[in-house]
């Protein structure tokens, strides 16, 4: 085999192995978790639903989850980061007087299309009387552009192409009472992540700033969430949203504290002028 042979079938080999590198994801791509899909899967569903009043019996109970993917097998986020994003979102839920306990529900006890049923058979699983449905909507871009790097082989210099890559993210929360399958409101949050890099390694990149785009997506959703709180306990005085009851032991927040500490005063002040 002669020198110039050899180094032919080198240089295909390392052309070989840097295009293994580089990803032919480029273009657009999608993938999303759509809320009407998993409560409505059909359009009898649709016309069944005949929504009331909701009856809140405070403090009451709250389950967090994601709505499944549309496509299982092509789920951007593992279950470790749903956890995690969860999490974050059940902070702008604690703290509040009206609200109990906080559950976050893994997102495969939800099945696509499973409807209200499903959605019912959670909250007894998990003795929830709320539930805060969290869908998105992620919309990836890879063109190519201009900055190109340049590689040196045993046989050469050679060109990979570079990529601008754009990613959005749209993610939103609505909270259901589960009894009455009335919507209470919702919070949406966005975000955008951009960047020019080469095309080695663009499925990592584009992967990197998918998670990206979740975090900061959820983090301008929580500041909508907590404004949707705060307005709704509101709602429910002034516009009667919600009818209300209070669970056995519930003083009603730091309304009822006060009633609490006014009527231990005239207890004592009675007890003292006994004497």
């Amino acid at each position: 085999m002669t020198i110039r042979v050899l180094g032919v079938i080198l240089g295909m080999l390392l052309l070989a192995s840097c295009s293994q590198l580089m990803s032919h994801n480029t273009g657009k791509n999608s993938v999303s978790s759509s809320l009407v899909n998993f409560l409505y899967p059909d359009n009898d569903a649709r016309i069944e639903h005949q929504p009331q009043i909701p009856l809140l019996r405070l403090p009451v109970t709250v389950g967090l989850a994601f709505v499944p993917a549309a496509n299982q097998y092509q789920n951007p986020l593992s279950k470790n980061q749903q956890q995690e994003l969860l999490s974050k979102v059940k902070q702008a839920f604690v703290g509040r007087d009206f609200i109990g306990r906080i559950e976050i529900i893994p997102s495969t006890y939800l099945q696509p299309g499973g409807g209200f049923t499903n959605l019912e058979q959670v909250a007894r699983l998990y003795d929830v009387e709320v539930m805060a449905l969290v869908s998105y909507d992620q919309l990836s871009q890879s063109t190519e552009n201009n900055a190109a790097l340049l590689y040196w082989t045993i046989v050469g210099m050679y060109l990979i192409p570079g990529n601008e890559n754009q990613v959005q993210t749209f993610v939103d929360t609505a909270v259901f009472d589960v009894a009455s399958r009335k919507l209470m409101f919702r919070a949406p949050g966005l975000s955008k992540v951009a960047d020019t890099s080469s095309a080695v390694r663009l499925d990592e990149n584009l992967s990197r700033q998918s998670s990206e785009g979740f975090a900061l997506a959820v983090d301008d959703m929580i500041v909508n969430l907590n404004d949707e709180l705060d307005q709704f306990k509101t709602r429910v005085k002034e516009e009667k949203v919600a009818r209300v009851e209070h669970k056995a032991g519930y003083s009603g927040g730091a309304a009822g504290g006060v009633s609490l500490l006014l009527l231990t005063m005239v207890w004592w002040r009675r007890r003292l002028m006994t004497y």
